[in-house]
């Protein structure tokens, strides 16, 4: 286990910043804790940059199990994963030294293709089509045929997944302390031939979601993953269930998830 204060910066290697980023680099020097060169030596993972950074930074360090993840935006980011600013990074040293912050869990979701590539999503997996025509696939719940979805395409979202990419689909906002995950419909057909819910539809955390994927042409679409896209050939089936996995990030005590969503929708 890394020492508890070595902390890792994830950011963009740009001079710009770097010369930004130098009285934090000396203020967490000056309260004890150690910058480290490399995220496995890390118990502390900050991103520097709004809610893709944070998400970045969970995604190429391997979605760590024993550390704390925290998010810093600059002046003109705002960030639901991040509760912390540029200008208040003293606060965050302070809270992390005398114990004035609290845990907060995210739920993640595993995503596997053709049986085969297991990945992570904190925030969604989405499906779409990469050419002007629409895909379809048979939505199974728990090995269930459930409906044959046409259209644009579908979103799995998480909990915290649920303000970004979903929402603006009509989808729900979700409270990141229930264990779930969401799917939302993107352009869907609804006639006398196609036939879907119409709405997004929530799945308790033990359910297995499975999408077929119709092989009528439109076998190659384009798989994101949280803010990656992966062109995956040939894929015929995806796997969506909720993992084990959580992601610890640092949370003020006076700054819950609703919070944040208050000031930044309403």
């Amino acid at each position: 286990m890394p020492n508890r204060k070595n902390i890792y910066f994830y950011y963009k290697q740009e001079a710009e910043l770097e010369k930004e980023l130098e009285p934090l680099f000396a203020l967490a020097k000056r309260n004890g804790f150690t910058i480290v060169d490399h995220p496995e030596d890390a118990s502390i993972i900050i991103s520097v940059g709004g809610d893709g950074a944070f998400l970045q930074a969970v995604r190429k360090t391997g979605f760590r199990q024993d550390c704390l993840y925290s998010g810093i935006t600059r002046s003109n980011e705002t960030g639901l994963y991040c509760d912390f600013n540029m200008d208040t990074f003293d606060e965050m040293l302070y809270s992390m030294e005398n114990e004035e912050m609290e845990v907060r869990k995210f739920p993640v979701i595993n995503v596997m293709v053709n049986n085969e590539t297991l990945s992570y999503c904190l925030n969604e997996v989405s499906i779409r089509s990469t050419i002007i025509k629409t895909i379809a696939m048979d939505v199974l719940i728990d090995e269930q045929y459930f409906e044959t979805f046409r259209g644009d395409g579908l979103i799995v979202a998480t909990p915290t997944g649920s303000t970004g990419y979903n929402k603006s689909t009509n989808g729900a906002v979700i409270d990141p302390k229930i264990p779930c995950f969401q799917v939302s419909e993107l352009a869907s057909l609804n006639n006398n031939r196609y036939r879907t819910l119409g709405s997004s539809f929530v799945l308790h955390h033990d359910r297995k979601l499975t999408l077929e994927i119709i092989q009528d042409g439109n076998d190659h679409p384009i798989i994101g993953l949280d803010n990656e896209a992966f062109p995956i050939k040939n894929i015929k089936t995806i796997n969506v269930t909720l993992s084990e996995k959580v992601i610890k990030t640092v949370k003020l005590k006076n700054n819950s998830y609703w919070d944040r969503v208050k000031r930044t929708f309403l």
